[in-house]
């Protein structure tokens, strides 16, 4: 397999000298882990005493991460990407709301992107969060078998309405619709309703999709059994494949809580753990597609090996390659260069309901072992190669 990720040429080509130094700087203060807690909380303070700070969030930080504060604010940054081969994925990142009047404008803003979607083909997915649609604790209650009040129960009838409209919408007009994972507290839940939506919406093929985090040790156990009813019930799987986000959240809790922790024990296992579910897609393709989100080159090689030894075209739809925007470039470009599917997550939002997402983001480059440093050489060996070419 050619290794084609050490592409800077192709990985930045989008990037003008004054974005690649602008990503240097992030990526360099993302490196110290005390540079992003005290950074976090200035931020976090700032906004809460409504400093005017925003200005020079949305230039730095903002801008990388993110393509606009609006729909409409993303379609040039949707529109420069696709001039390269790759797609966009309009995510609305607006986290940890809790009132009906948010729920319903979460419904909004993703019936918006599906209606993007069905007319920009740089626009493949539209994707939302479950607790976009509903209270965490309501999915949390669900998942313990804690009984609902009256007022819980149309509450969870008003989260059911709003997975049918969405899942509806996405199916007639023909639109992928990627729905992400959270906390394993709730995930149960989520899962459930999910595969209910697959029997449903899935028929013909994969519309529906889910997302499995596979820094828990059972995900692979639950894929299997899904295919196994997936086979009995005639549906389609649609499954986004992802390592995981809330690791240490997990792991505090479980400590806390007494419980047998659901992550691998080690990272090693972890990417075990990936590559067996992304093998056992490619083997299942016939009733199965895959959205392998991943900042892991190993895993992207291997899933294109086994593309190659299983005769799936490079533009099989059935096979997507994903990473956030402002991230791995060099996956991305050097990807849709040769011929692959892949989509960036493009982030969008109020930038002050956007910044949970972006401190989460910071806190996971910091957390994550050689993906900072390797932004940054990345990053560095495109800059001497545009000195030298000068």
């Amino acid at each position: 397999m050619e290794k084609i990720f050490n592409n800077t040429a192709d990985a930045f080509v989008l990037k003008s000298d004054t974005e690649l130094d602008r990503a240097y700087f992030l990526f360099k203060m993302i490196a110290s882990e005390p540079l992003v807690k005290i950074g976090t909380a200035v931020t976090n303070f700032a906004l809460k005493v409504h400093l005017p700070v925003e200005g020079l969030i949305r230039a730095t930080v903002f801008d990388h991460f993110c393509g606009g504060t609006t729909e409409e604010d993303c379609l040039p940054v949707v529109d420069k990407l696709f001039t390269k081969g790759v797609s966009s994925v309009l995510d609305y990142s607006v986290e940890a709301k809790e009132d009906e009047s948010e729920f319903d404008k979460a419904l909004e803003k993703t019936l918006k992107t599906i209606d993007f979607a069905k007319e920009k083909k740089a626009i493949p997915f539209a994707v939302f969060k479950p607790t976009g649609f509903g209270r965490f604790e309501l999915w949390e209650k669900l998942g313990a078998g804690t009984v609902f009040t009256p007022e819980e129960t149309k509450e969870w009838e008003r989260v059911v309405e709003r997975f049918e409209i969405v899942c509806k919408t996405a199916h007639a007009n023909d639109v992928a619709l990627l729905i992400d994972a959270e906390e394993s507290w709730m995930q149960d839940a989520a899962d459930d309703l999910v595969a209910d939506m697959m029997r449903k919406y899935n028929k013909e093929k994969a519309i529906v999709f889910n997302t499995l985090q596979m820094y828990r040790w059972d995900r692979l156990d639950y894929l299997k059994k899904l295919h196994e009813q997936a086979k009995t019930e005639g549906f389609y799987i649609g499954m986004k494949i992802v390592r995981g986000a809330y690791m240490e959240k997990e792991n505090k809790r479980a400590e806390e809580m007494g419980y047998v922790s659901p992550i691998c024990v080690s990272k090693e296992a972890t990417d075990v753990n990936y590559n067996g579910a992304v093998n056992y897609m490619v083997e299942h393709l016939d009733k199965m597609a895959i959205f392998a989100g991943t900042h892991n080159e190993d895993s992207s090689y291997m899933l294109m090996e086994l593309m190659q030894k299983n005769g799936i075209a490079s533009n099989d739809e059935r096979v997507w390659f994903g990473q956030l925007y402002g991230m791995s470039d060099n996956i991305s470009f050097n990807l849709a260069a040769h011929g692959y599917n892949v989509a960036k997550y493009l982030p969008f939002g109020p930038v002050r309901d956007v910044m949970p997402y972006l401190i989460r983001r910071a806190e996971e480059n910091t957390s994550v072992a050689g993906q900072t440093s390797r932004e940054l050489n990345l990053i560095s060996a495109e800059r001497k190669r545009r000195k030298l070419k000068d």
